[in-house]
């Protein structure tokens, strides 16, 4: 049996006994690309890569991506990827979208009464008592799987996630070998050197190999993404094993241990502020792709923000942890910023169309 076809069979039968076996962080050698990695100061890096478009080129000649969303089967988890899919499927076609399938990632081991409405595929959480704690660690673990045994026809995923809504037709943002991903402030390579060096020798190169990204926003390419996927998985585990690692990066630990895994394979990206907006911190949509309503958003009913303090006016997600938002929202008072009102709007206006909402 050849090497390539070792390589495959032993991904294929992949158990649960490799999942703590950390060879890979160690074994792995990136792929050396002549890409410069981005430094420190991200003001210096501009994140708008002008894309070619032509809309005459026929879609089935577009470099389409297919946008993976990992989920549970929460109450939380559910309302939050139903509204998410519902403003895929109005950008699907939309002018210069290069947006192809979707698939929900349910990594709770059983199918639900979604399966019919979302496109999903079931994956197997982690064994029991496996992520500490730690949710999120189904996440790459997951990946895994979807990769591993899902027909997946397009040559780019989207990793998106649950609370992400998209506001315009997004393109393909990959291009010459890089992915493309959203750089955040608190991922700080740097910073945490001595501690990233456990998993990143110093004979892989610089510490600025390490782009400052999570795992999601990313498109990166359908085989990168099957090289990059265990390796992050296992340098996840390995970290929250590691008691400096996890005091050091809590709970944005499995964003450190993609933008590891993606420079152990060579994988650089291209940073793309205009990727996503976070409200309340970013006030306009601008040019921006998607919206990401991570932060609660409170207000005094003059439109000023009282963040830190429940207001007079709020939406926050996490009011809505075992019980979907009710339709029609109140909307938000006079003031308040663009990025706000929209996304109240386009949670209105999902939660007005999907059948059976709050049943």
């Amino acid at each position: 049996m050849g090497l390539s076809n070792f390589i495959y069979t032993l991904l294929i039968t992949f158990s649960v006994a490799l999942i703590t076996y950390n060879v890979i962080i160690s074994a792995n050698v990136p792929l050396r690309l002549d890409f410069p990695g981005p430094g420190n100061d991200l003001s210096s890096i501009d994140p708008i890569i002008k894309m070619p478009m032509n809309r005459a080129v026929p879609r089935s000649q577009r470099r389409l991506f297919h946008t993976a969303v990992t989920a549970s089967d929460s109450v939380y988890n559910t309302w939050q990827v139903r509204i998410m899919y519902y403003w895929f499927k109005k950008h699907q076609n939309g002018p210069n979208s290069d947006m192809g399938g979707f698939t929900r990632i349910l990594h709770n081991g059983k199918p639900d009464k979604y399966m019919d409405e979302m496109p999903t595929f079931v994956a197997q959480p982690l064994p029991a008592g496996m992520d500490q704690g730690y949710i999120v660690l189904n996440r790459p673990w997951a990946f895994v799987q979807w990769l591993q045994q899902a027909d997946i026809k397009e040559d780019y995923i989207l990793m998106s996630e649950p609370d992400h809504v998209i506001v315009r037709p997004i393109p393909n943002l990959a291009k010459g070998g890089l992915g493309a991903a959203f750089p955040f402030f608190y991922i700080e390579p740097k910073k945490y050197e001595s501690t990233l060096r456990k998993f990143y020798l110093e004979e892989e190169g610089p510490i600025t190999n390490i782009d400052p990204i999570g795992n999601s926003p990313v498109i990166v390419g359908k085989e990168a993404l099957k090289k990059i996927a265990p390796t992050w998985m296992n340098v996840s585990l390995a970290m929250k094993k590691d008691p400096e690692a996890d005091k050091a990066f809590g709970w944005v630990l499995e964003m450190y241990a993609y933008a590891v895994a993606s420079a152990h394979h060579g994988v650089a990206n291209i940073l793309r502020k205009d990727f996503m907006l976070q409200p309340p911190w970013d006030l306009e949509i601008g040019e921006k792709f998607i919206i990401h309503y991570t932060y609660g958003c409170d207000y005094d009913m003059q439109g000023k923000s009282t963040y830190g303090k429940i207001g007079e006016w709020r939406f926050d997600k996490r009011s809505f942890t075992d019980t979907v938002p009710p339709r029609n929202l109140t909307m938000p008072p006079p003031g308040v910023p663009e990025s706000v009102v929209t996304l109240v709007k386009m949670v209105n206006e999902a939660t007005a169309n999907l059948p059976n909402w709050g049943s």
